[in-house]
């Protein structure tokens, strides 16, 4: 079977399972398979279909995402440099510096960030540089919380329109991202400054 068949019948699936479609779709795209953009665009059609089921998609798809992140964790964990330098490609060393200077704050940022960001390979070296998994899971369980959220409540709000809001207003929404990551960079210091070390 090939990787495209896979792919059309997990997307087929998703709409029959609706959260848990969402959960399934968010942890393939986070750790071994890829669908640019189609859980943010499956988010949103459920969410303007369904709004009041918001909360819940989002949720589906943040936990989703956070599992599959975690997998893709432990096995560049396990595969170490060689592995990472096999992924990475050009962005590399960027990548692996930005993980290695910032950590949680630098996880943060990435998941938030829309595709086409290469989150995977922010992954990976977090992985390989071995970041506490308590801290890497939490950065990107509340960036996808709030990047989930915010798709749904504009899709629920704008439908179709939704993708084309977001464009309009990408300083605004750059703002927000900033001011969100330095909030959370804030609680994470309350939050993980006693916790054991892994």
């Amino acid at each position: 079977m090939t990787l495209q068949a896979i792919r059309n019948k997990v997307l087929a699936l998703v709409g029959v399972l609706g959260g848990g479609g969402l959960f399934l779709i968010s942890f393939l795209d986070s750790s071994v398979l890829t669908f640019p953009i189609i859980n943010d665009l499956l988010l949103m059609r459920m969410c303007y279909a369904h709004p009041r089921h918001i909360a819940y998609y989002a949720l589906m798809a943040a936990l989703g995402s956070v599992a599959g992140c975690v997998v893709l964790y432990f096995i560049a964990r396990k595969g170490g440099e060689a592995f990472y330098r096999r992924r990475a490609g050009a962005h590399g060393e960027r990548v692996h510096a930005w993980i290695e200077r910032n950590g949680f704050v630098g996880t943060l940022a990435a998941a938030l960030l829309p595709p086409p960001t290469p989150f995977k390979l922010f992954v990976i070296a977090a992985g390989v540089l071995e970041l506490p998994l308590r801290a890497f899971a939490l950065a990107v369980l509340l960036a996808r919380l709030v990047r989930y959220f915010a798709i749904g409540i504009l899709a629920a709000r704008y439908g179709d329109a939704a993708a084309q809001f977001l464009g309009a207003h990408k300083l605004a929404m750059a703002g927000i991202v900033l001011g969100i990551v330095a909030l959370s960079y804030l609680l994470s210091k309350v939050f993980l400054r006693h916790a054991p070390p892994e």
